[in-house]
């Protein structure tokens, strides 16, 4: 089966943690480990998930990955 990946960033909140948590409720599988740096613009800290999915259908580059 084909493997698709995605990355999902946000600000470091509860919406950056329930995007991660919607995703493995979809079952996608976490990818390594979480990262964090700060945004100078924002004045915030962002975080990253990479997350990976196994699908039957072909990958295309066209697929909302969100929506798999």
């Amino acid at each position: 089966m084909p493997l698709i990946y995605r990355c999902i960033t946000d600000d470091d909140t509860s919406k950056f943690c329930h995007r991660v948590s919607e995703a493995l409720s979809k079952g996608w599988s976490l990818h390594g480990s979480p990262s964090m740096a700060h945004d100078p613009i924002k004045g915030v800290m962002r975080m990253g998930q990479a997350v990976t999915k196994e699908i039957e259908a072909e990958y295309h580059p066209d697929m909302k990955l969100g929506q798999q």
